[in-house]
């Protein structure tokens, strides 16, 4: 398609949009009076406008059952989990014994990593991307350390080569191969955070298996962003949260994978009593009997009002269907990048150059985040975004993130984004 940045070009796109009817299922924060251009998706997702009634539900229920609601309210809160498997598991590509709605992003990654890394004197190494979000740099240096193994000797970083902002497929292969007798775990982010760029998970894990090590990712900026088949790549767990692309409000429910072969396993893990069979729960017996699924993994109880506002927007999933929504994400990612080259050719001027990091059309499903160096401008010109009613993201040292999520976001928005940053580059 040849892309066109004009205001008429960008609302034909809008008007043959098959997935238009759902922006208007989304509350907008208001500036000026006026909805703002919100491309910040990838950090915190729009409210649902049906999440206030999913929540009422339930306090509903709660003051007519009191703790009988666990069995008879409307959505039973005993089982309330198990009505989102089905749909997190069209999401991730799994079988929906394989998922599971539980806890927070990071405490179901190192509960997941009591099972899946498990160091010896000759495998305790941690293969991962250079600049991993934060936490997950944490999190690993802190579980290499409770084994009692040095965190830097024991972690392996892939990063980009120099002058370079992406990590090589062929590099984290490279890596994999030279330290194959001492790993134990590869684990990374299916999408990195800063630069947006999309791993390839199915190579990246076979890689790993005939390395014999244990292959894990963290789903935060992947899962409701782009196709995943978390089952057929044999991926060995995975973890995710729910406010990002996935709408489910902040701080909300997250979600885990192990896959089917792991799941009759004798594997250590940190029990609770969520977790114990089901049939046998409520005999409050001392030996703990894990679920045969990914629910083995559970330690506590259901938090049912963060699990309505996770239904409210997963039923927006439901019937969307992902193949249409990474179908618009690829045209209006796209277009926006286009928008920026444009914006790029009218400033003629390296110095002030907009430079996309992100990979564009490559041979892995692209997300819908862009990262842009703004040269001469950084965090200055980021505010003057923020000010002009643009709701995007700022990464230390120099990185705009900005996410054009298909759900909500129009092509009307990119052109509108365009605009005011050409303005804001030419006063």
């Amino acid at each position: 398609m040849k892309y066109e940045n004009t205001l008429q070009f960008a609302q034909k796109l809008d008007a043959k949009d098959p997935l238009k009817k759902y922006r208007n299922q989304f509350l907008f924060p208001k500036h000026k009076g006026k909805n703002v251009i919100y491309f910040t998706g990838n950090s915190l997702g729009l409210q649902p406008k049906n999440t206030g009634k999913y929540i009422l539900q339930e306090l509903n229920d709660w003051a007519k059952y009191g703790v009988e609601g666990h069995f008879e309210a409307k959505n039973p809160w005993y089982s309330y989990h198990e009505l989102l498997s089905k749909p997190l598991a069209k999401l991730v590509g799994a079988k929906p014994e394989e998922v599971v709605a539980m806890n927070q992003l990071t405490s179901n990654i190192h509960f997941l990593f009591v099972s899946f890394y498990r160091p010896t004197a000759a495998r305790n190494k941690i293969l991962c991307e250079a600049k991993a979000f934060p936490s997950d740099q944490y999190l690993i240096a802190s579980q290499v350390s409770y084994h009692g193994y040095d965190p830097h000797e024991a972690i392996i970083e892939v990063a980009p080569r120099e002058g370079e902002h992406t990590i090589r497929n062929e590099d984290i292969l490279a890596a994999v191969e030279k330290h194959k007798d001492e790993l134990a775990l590869v684990f990374m982010g299916g999408v990195n955070y800063f630069s947006g760029q999309v791993f390839d998970m199915k190579s990246i894990t076979k890689a790993g298996h005939i390395a014999g090590a244990m292959v894990g990712f963290d789903l935060a900026h992947a899962i409701g962003n782009i196709k995943l088949n978390l089952h057929n790549w044999d991926v060995d767990f995975a973890a995710w949260c729910s406010y990002k692309y996935l709408n489910s409000g902040p701080g909300s429910v997250g979600g885990a994978f192990v896959h089917q072969q792991h799941h009759q396993e004798n594997l250590p893990r940190f029990a609770g009593w969520w977790g114990h069979d089901k049939t046998n729960r409520f005999k409050m017996e001392k030996t703990f009997f894990p679920i045969p699924t990914a629910e083995g993994w559970q330690v506590s109880n259901v938090p049912v009002l963060s699990m309505a506002a996770h239904k409210a927007a997963l039923d927006i999933f439901e019937n969307a269907g992902m193949n249409a929504l990474t179908n618009k994400s690829s045209k209006l990612t796209n277009y926006l990048a286009f928008v920026i080259g444009e914006i790029n050719k009218r400033i003629n001027d390296k110095r002030q150059y907009l430079e996309i990091i992100t990979p564009l059309n490559s041979s892995i499903t692209n997300g819908c985040q862009l990262s842009i160096v703004a040269h001469g401008n950084g965090k200055a010109l980021f505010q003057k975004l923020t000010s002009k009613g643009v709701i995007a993201d700022w990464r230390e040292p120099n990185v705009i993130r900005i996410a054009p999520v298909p759900l909500y976001n129009s092509f009307e928005d990119a052109y509108r984004f365009g605009e005011i940053l050409q303005q804001l580059l030419l006063k």
